[in-house]
């Protein structure tokens, strides 16, 4: 099962399943993307000596990610890529407006991510797992090297990953979320010959109604020496992983490591050089 990022404290507040938008939801359980900016920010100057001034988004659903991007720094620029014509419209409404001039540095494409995108960025994501919606190894490699195909000379494309024993059960996980909600983590189904998974996020209110089947996940489980193989033979020159190493929970520790105690879940993130 994901380990949960680490987010900080929301004021709290009370939501129903009649009154409460998915979109909100999800963005207060799932995503941190200060923390998220901070690690790109990092890793990228220890790696390469210099900041970061582009990033590409790919999935990126309501463009939160972007929006902070640009916020952090006023030379950035942002590119999103999806294909959902609605959340990317939520995301433009909600989380783009409220930058006022700062929009005008922020691109959302609606397409597919192995669509061309005519500029380059030093940074390319995938994050929350989306991309293991492709199934097989030709399907990856191919999204790999149009990612390298789409970096600026020096760039990095960072991506993420879970695992543990826990990930292979079918189980569910119930974590508070401070804002006054619990965020339900449902892993349905497993196969253990096609490592095909299903998994749900369900929402649960405290005036006990309930908001089922909120976002529904088919992906291929990949293992991580699945993936670093296939970035190399997708082009990719070196990958790195950092894995947490926190011994406490309220805190993040990623550190590079090239080898690992498996653990009952775990998140790494994955920074592959062009």
């Amino acid at each position: 099962m994901p380990k949960a990022r680490r987010k900080k404290a929301t004021k709290k507040s009370r939501f129903t399943a009649r009154s409460a938008d998915k979109h909100v939801l999800y963005q207060l359980a799932v995503q941190a993307p200060e923390t998220e900016v901070e690690f790109l920010d990092a890793w990228f100057k220890k790696i390469r000596g210099k900041r970061p001034l582009s990033l590409r988004e790919d999935f990126c659903g309501t463009a939160i990610l972007c929006a902070t991007w640009v916020k952090s720094l006023k030379a950035r620029t942002a590119t999103g890529l999806d294909i959902d014509r609605k959340v990317l419209a939520w995301g433009s409404e909600h989380n783009l407006a409220p930058l006022g001039e700062d929009r005008e540095r922020v691109t959302l494409l609606r397409q597919d991510v192995r669509a061309k995108v005519n500029a380059k960025h030093d940074i390319i994501c995938a994050f929350n797992f989306s991309y293991w919606i492709f199934k097989t190894r030709e399907a990856m490699r191919s999204y790999f090297a149009h990612i390298r195909s789409g970096l600026s000379k020096g760039g990095l494309f960072f991506l993420d990953a879970y695992g543990g024993w826990e990930s292979h059960e079918p189980m569910k996980e119930h974590r508070k979320i401070k804002a006054g909600f619990t965020y339900v983590w449902d892993q349905n189904t497993f196969d253990a010959i096609t490592h095909d998974v299903t998994n749900f996020i369900h929402f649960e209110f405290q005036d006990g109604t309930k908001l089922p089947r909120a976002f529904r996940y088919d992906w291929r489980f990949w293992t991580m020496p699945e993936l670093q193989e296939l970035l190399l033979e997708a082009g990719f020159s070196k990958v790195h992983v950092f894995w947490d190493t926190s011994t406490d929970v309220t805190k993040d520790a990623y550190r590079e490591r090239t080898r690992a105690p498996n653990q009952p879940g775990w998140l790494a993130y994955l920074v592959a050089e062009g």
